[in-house]
């Protein structure tokens, strides 16, 4: 029998009310004004996905800045907007801060304002935690941004990193530095995340809720969460590595100290193309839950629908070569890697063709979320078509090229 507690709120003299009861133990969020302090100790899972969508779309501006530098740098040749050492660090910053500080959080807010509500929980697993994890991504953000105001620039060797461009020989500045840490503070950010929201869809569904119940945003949102619990550590160990080899002198990818460049690309991709899921995977979910609302029709195949969102997440961990065909791998990993790539299209087919079969016939409104979603399947389609093409391996050219016979 669970033990309850009615204290007493006192109003006035002589007039006193008592709480509704409540179980001890259950969380129950304080009640208050809509301050800004109120907005700073939240852990209300609807204000945490605000703040991580203000938070992501002040940080999509700022990369819009860093993407409005490039062009003008390339708008005519010998452009003067940009020194080339600036050049690649806003190159570099530019991409990580699409990547990790607009498009993840993005995804995270979603997550934190939209799971509870589809699954008909009061809010997520561990609430103070869901705040941490914010509060922790901020700070991460931040940090990186750092960089340009005391670490002599930012990064300057792409957002992928790559060794030997991030040795200290190539890049003296403390941006990798930066770098290499922020990178570290975000992915705890995410990891604790991760952690929180999976155990909320698994734990915390309303009676009848059963997994195969749940909107397929959910499903996606959840999808992801596995990837990142399972991707994140794998980058960890490459930016200590990194770390280590800059602060430390150790020789990790050195290959004058026999060590192999190519170790950081296999771990960077191996986080990298589930990376790429991570990022859509909640767009297909959002897509998931517009398009049967504005074509007035039930989602077709919707036990298609989360079993190929699965698909995707398996089958996203064993196509990360490809994005080293030109590494001198060997004809053999780039074979079974073009393969994997090739197949990796027949999930993200079948949601591509439930999606159209969902329109067929059905009553559309042509909101501007329909407009969205539509335009999203089409781009999709044509990017998907192009994957599959840039599967194809080309053969290892010969030494001697033929001369013309004219």
């Amino acid at each position: 029998m669970a033990i309850t507690e009615k204290p007493p709120l006192e109003i006035g003299p002589g007039d006193a009310v008592r709480h509704a009861e409540r179980p001890l133990g259950v969380f129950t969020r304080p009640q208050g004004g809509r301050g800004w302090r109120d907005w700073l100790s939240t852990v209300d899972h609807k204000r945490i996905g605000i703040l991580y969508g203000v938070s992501a779309m002040f940080f999509f501006l700022v990369g819009g800045v860093e993407a409005l530098l490039i062009r003008l740098q390339l708008a005519a040749p010998d452009g003067s907007v940009l020194s080339a050492d600036i050049y690649n660090q806003v190159y570099t910053m530019h991409g990580v801060t699409m990547v990790f500080l607009f498009v993840m959080p993005l995804a995270a807010a979603f997550a934190n304002y939209f799971i509870p509500l589809q699954i008909g929980a009061r809010d997520v697993a561990f609430p103070r935690l869901n705040a941490l994890s914010f509060w922790i991504w901020l700070s991460g953000a931040i940090f990186l941004n750092t960089s340009w105001l005391v670490g002599g620039g930012g990064a300057d060797c792409g957002w992928f990193c790559y060794s030997t461009n991030s040795g200290v020989a190539f890049s003296p500045s403390h941006g990798v530095d930066f770098y290499a840490i922020g990178l570290q503070i975000l992915g705890i950010a995410s990891l604790v995340s991760a952690i929180n929201l999976i155990v909320t869809c698994l734990n915390l569904r309303a009676p009848g809720m059963t997994l195969m119940r749940m909107p397929v945003m959910t499903w996606m949102l959840l999808i992801t969460q596995f990837l990142l619990l399972f991707a994140l550590p794998v980058i960890t160990v490459a930016l200590f590595l990194l770390m280590f080899d800059r602060l430390f002198g150790a020789q990790f990818f050195n290959p004058d100290a026999g060590a192999d460049p190519l170790l950081w690309q296999h771990l960077f991709w191996i986080f990298g193309h589930p990376e790429v899921y991570i990022l859509i995977l909640p767009a297909f979910g959002v897509v998931s839950e517009v398009i049967p609302t504005f074509s007035r029709k039930p989602l077709f195949g919707y036990e298609f629908m989360v079993f190929s969102g699965i698909a995707i997440g398996f089958m996203g961990w064993g196509v990360w070569a490809h994005h080293m065909f030109v590494s001198g791998i060997g004809p053999i990993s780039v074979a079974a890697f073009s393969l994997s790539t090739m197949f990796i299209a027949v999930p993200t087919g079948v949601k591509v063709l439930n999606w159209l079969a969902t329109m067929w016939g059905g009553k559309l409104r042509f909101t501007v979320a329909m407009k969205f979603a539509v335009a999203t399947v089409a781009m999709f389609t044509i990017g998907g078509l192009s994957g599959v093409t840039h599967s194809v391996a080309r053969p290892t050219p010969t030494t001697s090229w033929p001369t013309s016979t004219t």
